[in-house]
């Protein structure tokens, strides 16, 4: 391997002699990129990369989505017959489903909004030359044969040719699936998706827009997706159940009706529709959408920027996370605490003032070095080998001031000196107390012949000077872990530093496992195996960024949902294959290109919020889902009946809406936007089954004797009789929704109460007596109706009861 001196190195190591990067726009030594003419010729000729990452869809297709469904066909359909034969209170379920599909129009688009303005926050923003300059653009601004600059964690976001390189190294694992990095130079292609895992580099895009190669294999994709959601299979699962009962019983249902009011084909019509409407749980997907859609608004108000909807659901459900220390557990700052000499005749503070004007892209732990030890004066630069997280050291080759020539490397010690060695003890007694510490040695062999044989690096180094670096624990981290802790959820910290280091850490946040660290090194490579020590143990060092993504696979096959945290290039690997991806904000583009949750103001305790928006929107939706599934079954229930008796279907439109609204669509509303904390647990369709069939039967039995009853008590007087009907089913109906609003708290009695207070208004005052045609009469049949419901609201209880101690048994 050659050495290769950055174009810009001159000048961009004086210029970063205080530790800083020349701003966007400042003059530096470089390539020349475009013209402005040049640019403005191209974006003209529309050779621009003109495909934003969208985080949401369009509005158009948020209209689409929301008002040409299956269900709003069905029931636009059903309106428009009723529209015909009239009266309008029987269609007031088309003004229902108009307003819910509204509402979800309104808050999907506000999520829209929120996701947008996030997206800009977190995107990655790649630094090109133009006019002499750099300037930092977002990637929608870049255009054919710009020159773009490359350094560790950089995304790439266009296809392209490589003009410099420096010990690169780019992870394509992403697009191609191979997991090694492939080392690039000069003319070698790169391609958008993948990113840099080491060294440094420009190339020039060839390829931008639609023709690039990651807009091609993302075309038919979108973030904003509930497909992959659990919660969303189970309801999709849910509605084929649902269509194939209403299929036979609207059918049969549609026959009875015509023969048994064939002198009265209208009426006929209106029972017909009465029948067939309940059955559609019209407002289940809504609603489940429009939880989603909130979510991601209230999230976004504390910075949290949700890139893939499912994400939100899928951390509620996760058992395992995975955090990586630096920049999670600890801040991505550090400080010097302090240099232990090893060589006296060495001047430290000189070389790592050095070695920090020498790397582009310094790590946090090269940053404070920077800060606390400037460049200089008469040190040249004649090599580089930038930091990796797979050798896990960076180095420099100079002349210095005395025209002597020498090879310096920073690193973990562990790893650049054998096992055993005298400097080591000292390494670890720092690290025992929870501090980084890098060695800065001596080499005696040119770099390239150790990047090309990582292997030699102990034999060629001498120990020179241990660098003791402070790492700040984040204020937010002693209480999120408790917060995991108390929920069940069990944290296992997997870093890339020393294992005694690492343990110190967790141990001073009282994480279980912290007084038995473990070295990755050493840990067996047998799947099976590896899978047995990741579940037993909780804290590792060590871990490269391939282990990392082992060690994720390994607690998956183990049955484990996993949620992995990172900011470095390191995780971005382990971050894909997680169940949850969390990046952070300050992370590298890489790393927040795949993470689908972005913490953007680096707050570890933002995840608290994200495990509690998850468990609300399952809970929730679960709830409602009991509603509308209990609806689905005692309509289809009553249709069967009603085709066996060949008596006309006991109600009309308008008292089904009045039901529905009442015991369902209203109260489903707001339990679908409440607090709630219960913990995620699989199984979604057969809990809600588990309720809905037995309340569905239920709540048919009841109002199909009450009906009955009536019809024995009442002489042909319809009306009657679908009042005493409409009585029991709303009674019993009501009492399911007041067993699944449990646990009550203020509000949700008060919901109840406005519900049952509502229909009793109707039942009293003669205007909505005569609106929704329903008038008490007598009083047999009214009480009998009570009976009913009392009788089966008692059943209920006891099918609740068993519920609850079936799940509890779980």
């Amino acid at each position: 391997m050659k050495k290769q001196l950055d174009e810009s190195g001159g000048s961009a190591a004086v210029a970063r002699g205080t530790g800083g990067t020349p701003p966007s726009g400042t003059l530096v030594d470089g390539p020349a990129g475009l013209t402005s003419a040049q640019v403005a010729e191209r974006v003209a000729a529309r050779r621009v990369n003109d495909v934003p990452t969208r985080s949401s869809r369009s509005i158009g297709e948020i209209v689409r989505s929301n008002l040409f469904t299956r269900i709003n066909a069905i029931i636009g359909v059903l309106f428009v017959i009723i529209m015909i034969v009239g009266p309008v209170q029987d269609g007031l379920f088309g003004g229902v489903i108009l307003a819910n599909t509204l509402i979800g129009i309104i808050q999907e688009v506000r999520a829209k909004r929120t996701l947008d303005q996030l997206a800009i926050v977190g995107e990655s923003r790649p630094r090109v030359w133009r006019d002499g300059r750099r300037v930092t653009l977002r990637a929608s601004e870049i255009v054919m044969d710009d020159v773009i600059e490359l350094g560790q964690g950089d995304k790439i976001v266009v296809d392209g040719t490589v003009t410099t390189a420096e010990n690169l190294e780019v992870d394509e694992s992403l697009l191609t699936g191979e997991a090694d990095p492939v080392v690039k130079r000069p003319g070698d292609a790169v391609m958008s998706g993948s990113f840099v895992v080491a060294g440094s580099g420009a190339f020039t895009a060839t390829r931008v827009g639609r023709e690039a190669y990651a807009s091609q294999l993302a075309e038919e994709a979108r973030r904003f997706s509930l497909v992959n959601s659990e919660l969303r299979n189970g309801i999709d699962r849910i509605l084929k159940f649902v269509t194939y009962a209403i299929i036979p019983a609207g059918i049969s249902l549609i026959i009875t009706q015509f023969m048994v009011n064939d002198d009265d084909l209208p009426e006929a019509i209106r029972r017909m529709v009465g029948g067939l409407v309940p059955m559609v749980p019209e407002g289940l997907v809504l609603l489940t959408s429009l939880a989603f859609a909130v979510g991601v608004v209230r999230l976004g108000k504390k910075q949290c920027l949700v890139q893939e909807l499912p994400a939100i659901e899928g951390l509620a459900r996760v058992d395992t996370v995975c955090l990586d220390k630096t920049g999670t557990l600890t801040e991505a700052s550090m400080d010097i605490d302090e240099i232990l000499p090893l060589l006296p005749t060495v001047p430290a503070a000189e070389v790592l003032g050095a070695l920090g004007a020498a790397d582009e892209r310094p790590n946090s732990s090269l940053q404070a070095i920077i800060e606390a030890y400037p460049a200089p004066e008469g040190w040249q630069r004649t090599a580089t080998a930038p930091f990796s997280s797979a050798r896990r050291w960076s180095g420099a080759a100079f002349t210095e001031p005395s025209g002597a020539e020498s090879t310096w490397l920073l690193g973990a010690p562990d790893t650049m000196l054998p096992a055993g060695h005298s400097v080591l003890t000292a390494a670890d007694s720092y690290g025992a107390r929870g501090l980084r510490v890098l060695l800065l040695a001596r080499s005696s062999r040119p770099l390239e012949e150790l990047l090309d044989d990582p292997v030699t690096v102990p034999d060629a180094v001498t120990p020179a000077a241990l660098v003791v670096i402070k790492q700040r624990i984040r204020q937010e981290a002693p209480a999120t872990l408790r917060y995991f802790a108390d929920q069940g959820v069990s944290a296992k910290v997997i870093s890339g530093d020393n294992a005694v280091s690492v343990g110190a850490v967790a141990s001073s946040l009282s994480l279980p496992g912290a007084d038995s660290p473990v070295d990755a090194r050493f840990l067996p490579e047998h799947p099976e195996e590896l899978a047995d020590a990741v579940e037993q143990n909780a804290i590792f060092g060590r871990v490269g960024p391939q282990q990392k993504r082992d060690m994720v696979g390994a607690l998956q096959s183990r049955g484990h949902t996993v949620a992995m945290t990172g900011d470095g290039v390191n995780d971005v690997l382990a971050l894909k294959d997680a169940d949850i991806g969390v990046g952070m904000g300050s992370g590298s583009p890489a790393t927040r290109a795949v993470a689908q949750i972005v913490l953007l103001n680096n707050n570890f305790a933002a995840l608290p919020s994200v495990v509690a928006e998850g468990r609300r929107v399952i809970g929730n939706i679960e709830r409602v889902a009991n509603l509308f599934l209990t609806k689905t079954v005692y309509s289809v229930l009553m249709a069967i009946v009603i085709v066996i008796a060949q008596v006309p279907y006991p109600f009309l439109p308008r008292h089904i809406t009045l039901v529905g609204s009442l015991t369902i669509g209203v109260p489903a509303f707001f339990l679908a936007l409440a607090p709630n904390s219960e913990r995620a647990r699989s199984n979604f369709v057969g809990r809600v089954l588990r309720f809905a069939i037995p309340a569905g039967a239920l709540a048919a039995t009841a109002t199909s004797v009450a009906y009955l009853f009536a019809r024995s008590v009442y002489d042909d007087n319809l009306d009657a009789e679908t009042s005493a009907a409409t009585l029991a089913l709303f009674l019993t109906a009501l009492w399911a929704l007041a067993i699944i609003a449990r646990p009550y708290t203020w509000w949700r009695i008060l919901l109840v109460l406005t519900m049952a207070v509502s229909f009793a208004v109707v039942l009293v005052v003669p205007y909505l007596q005569e609106f929704f045609q329903l008038k008490l009469v007598g009083v047999a049949a009214p009480w009998t109706a009570v009976a009913c419901a009392a009788v089966a609201g008692l059943v209920l209880e006891f099918v609740w009861a068993r519920m609850r101690r079936r799940s509890a048994d779980d």
